[in-house]
C-alpha cells in the first residue's frame, strides 16, 4: 500500500510538472511577446575559480545574447524586435543530473525525466520566466573540452557546461545561444562523430565561392568551417548567424 501511494504521488507530481512545462511551451513559440529566460549559475567542479567567477557575474554580462537574437530576428524579418530577455538568477547549490554516456533509449528517457524534475525543484527566480538554463561552470584545463551541453525542448530547460574564465565569456555565450534554440525546436546541424558542420544547413554561407574558409558559424552548426576537415569554435557571437533552415525550425521564417 505504501509503495503504491508513493508511485501515485510521484505520477501526480510528474503530471503537474508536465502541465507547467506544456503551458510554458505554448507561451514561448508564438513570438508575439518576448520569452524570458532564467540563467542559473552552478559551480560544476567545486573549485575556487568557479566560485569567484560566479560571484562576479552580473546580468549585464549576458547583454550580448539579447543583442545577438535581436540582430538575427531583424535579419530574418521577425516582427518581434526582442525575442528573448535574459535574467540572471541566484546560484544553484546542487549540480544537475548529467546525461548518460552511450546510454540506451530508456536511459536517456529516465535521465530526461530526472532532469525536468530536478530543474523544476531548483528554479529559484521569482519572475515571469518561461525557460531555464543552468550554467555549470568549470575551471577547466587547457585543451581539454568540457562535457557536451544539452537542451530539452520538452521541459524548456537545459544544461550549459561553461568555462569559469572571463576570457571564455564570448564562446560560453555561443554555447548558451545554441542550447537555447534547442528549447524552441532547433536541431543540431553538425556531424556527431567529428563535430564538423553539415553542408548546407550547418553553414552560415553555404553558397559562398570559394566555399572555404567560411567567415561565420551557423549557430546550430556550432563551428566556423575552415576547410572540409577543419572547423573552429567561434570566439564570440559577432562571428555567428542563425541560418535559414534554423530560422524555419523555430518559426522565424515560414515553412518551418
Amino acid at each position: 500500500m505504501g509503495k503504491s501511494l508513493r508511485i501515485a504521488l510521484l505520477l501526480l507530481l510528474l503530471f503537474f510538472v508536465a502541465a507547467d512545462q506544456w503551458l510554458r511551451h505554448e507561451r514561448s513559440v508564438d513570438w508575439d511577446i518576448p520569452t524570458w529566460v532564467a540563467l542559473y549559475p552552478v559551480n560544476g567542479d567545486g573549485s575556487e575559480a568557479s566560485r569567484r567567477y560566479i560571484a562576479a557575474l552580473r546580468e549585464a554580462h549576458f547583454e550580448p545574447l539579447q543583442r545577438f537574437f535581436e540582430r538575427e530576428a531583424a535579419r530574418h524579418g521577425l516582427a518581434l524586435s526582442t525575442p528573448f530577455i535574459f535574467k540572471l538568477a541566484d546560484e544553484v547549490s546542487t549540480r544537475p543530473p548529467q546525461p548518460p554516456r552511450n546510454g540506451s533509449m530508456l536511459d536517456v528517457m529516465l535521465w530526461s525525466l530526472k532532469m525536468r524534475w530536478w530543474s523544476w525543484r531548483n528554479e529559484n527566480y521569482d519572475g515571469p520566466t518561461s525557460m531555464s538554463l543552468f550554467l555549470v561552470y568549470h575551471e577547466g584545463e587547457e585543451g581539454v573540452p568540457l562535457e557536451h551541453s544539452v537542451g530539452l525542448q520538452k521541459g524548456h530547460t537545459g544544461i550549459v557546461n561553461a568555462f569559469a574564465d572571463p576570457r571564455d565569456r564570448g564562446s560560453n555565450q555561443v554555447v548558451i545561444a545554441h542550447e537555447l534554440l534547442h528549447l524552441v525546436g532547433a536541431s543540431d546541424k553538425y556531424d556527431m562523430g567529428d563535430n564538423l558542420p553539415q553542408h548546407p544547413h550547418g553553414y552560415a554561407e553555404p553558397e559562398r565561392r570559394p566555399l572555404y574558409p567560411q567567415r561565420f558559424a551557423e549557430l546550430m552548426g556550432g563551428r566556423i568551417p575552415i576547410s572540409p576537415e577543419r572547423a573552429e569554435i567561434p570566439p564570440r557571437l559577432a562571428k555567428v548567424v542563425i541560418g535559414e533552415s534554423t530560422a524555419r525550425e523555430i518559426q522565424w521564417r515560414s515553412g518551418g
